[in-house]
């Protein structure tokens, strides 16, 4: 079992288990804070259990009650990321299958890495304020007390406090509002959860939303100024909803809505049960970026139902995500359409592999992450290199009906369970008895353990990638003569998908000279596009050239969105020109108050600014 234990939680949950969680709190904008009590039904797992560990960060506990009865409390010594853990003394005894009710009054602070918190003027409207919040991975620990680990699941039921002109959304079903018996000025929104779910899933927004209808179990929700755009962008919801149903088995979460959330969202999307997070830089105006809703739609299965252990096992959740995604927009847009984003994720690899070293430990699928903070450890390895080995599974054992014949029954095996990846290949190997052999040949150790590129290159179907390749190596080889061949009509026959194909592929190689970038923006004119992932890869190229007419675009972009795919390179970038080193510097510090925490964190690691 110790190999099991979870290096990035305080909590024991060999002794005791959290099984549910009535939370009740106060959003206080005033003090940028919450405030309440967390009351868990916990059980013991061994014999004679005295006390309960449960993970904070930067927390204030107050008081903390066992069946009714006052019990002693004291926070540990402080860990650099993991915080503190709280040490709670039961009044009495609990025997084996034994549960008590451990009701805990806490206060978040200002400063909590779960929760950003905006002024009205930060947002969209003007009028309001608005918080979110962001638990995965380590993160649930810095809003309550709780066993901050996804070993552990549990079902919920909240009511939370807001001012009344504001809604408040959760990781859950709306049990509906009333009014706030202390404060006419506020409501009280019920949720509850009847799922098991690990903390990390645990999520909530308050601000001034509008919802708008898009499906028969999906809303989007975002400020005013967005809703309607949004409703465009994410319509294929339902039908993305249906393919996964058909791939993975019955969704059974109920309501599947969306919200998206204001520009300093760090990630693509969060696969919060219920309602998926999602950043503002989705909305292409095309639909041609909602294979991350694909991407969160997945992980209704892959990582909500069947959940890594630890976070040791991230590519559990995530290259099955990726694998499902990807199965998705093959069914919707055809096979060769799959092959092609396949392609796109060994490229996004490589490219990591190239920035992170291919020596790193955290290149490894299965990365030891004793000591090491897992929102610095994060990258796209668990994503891509995940798949890479679904996908050459998928190749050798016969194809991906049959491949997906083995991911459901994977799923209905481990579904509301946590895992390591010992029991998702002993049921590999379960599942394909008749093909051990196969099996046998594949190179588990340098798959799981060894950093860097996997042992095998997985085949891919070319068709949709031959005109990005053509193209990216006519301007790798062009020489200035050369230059004059180039006109926008290269570009003709070429999708939104294939753009960002071809950028990637020069990202790969050596910086293009300085004349080809600016001969590029002549007859392309790639600066007028606003395609998030187009804009971010064609900026990266120019300051790689060094252009310097490049550098308050990139900046921009760094700074006018807080998406760490896009933010953090543009200012690595930007750090590694010595023309922009300085500016880049001088504007991180003056963002960095209205960064999220972790975005600032680290960016503030990558330009050397945490010392």
């Amino acid at each position: 079992m110790a190999a099991e234990e979870d290096p990035c939680s305080f909590a024991s949950p060999s002794r005791c288990l959290t099984r549910h969680l009535y939370l009740r709190c106060r959003v206080d904008f005033g003090t940028q804070a919450l405030r309440g009590t967390a009351a868990f039904t916990a059980r013991a797992q061994g014999e004679a259990l005295r006390c309960l560990v449960l993970d904070t960060r930067d927390l204030q506990v107050f008081k903390v009650t066992v069946n009714g009865q006052d019990a002693k409390f004291v926070f540990g010594e402080k860990h650099s990321f993991k915080g503190a853990p709280l040490q709670i003394t039961l009044p009495f005894e609990l025997r084996r299958g034994q549960e008590a009710i451990i009701e805990i009054s806490f206060e978040s602070s200002p400063k909590s890495s779960a929760l950003q918190w905006f002024t009205p003027e930060q947002t969209s409207g003007k009028k309001h304020p608005y918080l979110f919040s962001q638990c995965q991975a380590t993160h649930c620990r810095a809003i309550f007390p709780c066993q901050d680990t996804p070993a552990v699941k549990l079902t919920y039921y909240a009511e939370i406090s807001v001012p009344k002109e504001l809604v408040a959304l959760m990781s859950a079903n709306r049990e509906g509002e009333m009014p706030d018996p202390e404060d006419s000025s506020r409501k009280i929104h019920l949720f509850s959860q009847n799922v098991p779910i690990p903390c990390y899933l645990i999520a909530l927004v308050v601000g001034a939303l509008e919802s708008r209808k898009i499906g028969p179990r999906t809303l989007v929700w975002a400020e005013k100024e967005l809703v309607d755009k949004s409703a465009y962008e994410f319509a294929e919801a339902e039908a993305m909803l249906k393919v996964a149903e058909d791939l993975a088995g019955p969704y059974v979460w109920g309501q599947y809505d969306l919200l998206v959330l204001p520009p300093s969202f760090p990630y693509g999307g969060m696969e919060n049960p219920c309602l998926t997070f999602v950043t503002p830089t989705l909305l292409a105006g095309d639909r041609s970026l909602s294979n991350v809703i694909a991407h969160e739609i997945s992980h209704s299965w892959t990582g909500n139902l069947v959940t890594n252990k630890t976070w040791e096992h991230f590519w559990l959740n995530e290259g099955h995500t990726v694998y499902l995604e990807r199965r998705i927009g093959g069914r919707l847009f055809g096979e060769q359409f799959r092959h092609f984003q396949a392609l796109g994720g060994w490229r996004e690899l490589q490219n990591t592999i190239n920035t992170l070293g291919d020596k790193n430990p955290v290149t490894n699928l299965i990365p030891n992450l004793h000591g090491v903070d897992p929102d610095a450890a994060y990258s796209s390895v668990p994503y891509e290199k995940g798949f890479a080995l679904l996908f050459h599974l998928e190749q050798l054992l016969g194809g991906p009906d049959v491949f997906t014949g083995f991911l459901k029954a994977y799923i209905q095996q481990f579904a509301y369970k946590s895992i390591i990846t010992e029991d998702w290949k002993r049921f590999l190997y379960s599942y394909f008895k008749d093909k051990v052999d196969v099996l046998d040949k594949v190179d588990w150790n340098a798959w799981f353990h060894a950093p860097g590129m996997p042992p095998v290159k997985p085949t891919y179907d070319m068709t949709l990638s031959n005109a990005c390749v053509a193209l990216s190596q006519r301007w790798i080889q062009a020489k200035e003569c050369d230059l004059g061949s180039f006109s926008s009509a290269d570009l003709k026959e070429m999708s939104s998908h294939q753009l960002i194909e071809f950028l990637a592929q020069l990202l790969l190689e050596a910086p293009l000279p300085v004349s080809h970038v600016k001969r590029m923006q002549e007859v392309y004119d790639f600066n007028a596009i606003n395609n998030s992932e187009i804009r971010f890869r064609w900026l990266r190229l120019c300051i790689r050239s060094k252009w310097e007419e490049a550098i308050p675009l990139a900046l921009k972009m760094a700074t006018d969105q807080g998406r760490m795919k896009f933010t953090r390179p543009l200012f690595r970038d930007l750090y590694n020109f010595d023309k922009s080193r300085d500016l880049a510097v001088k504007t991180y510090l003056e963002h960095r108050a209205s960064m999220h925490p972790v975005t600032s964190m680290l960016v503030g690691k990558d330009l050397k600014q945490d010392q």
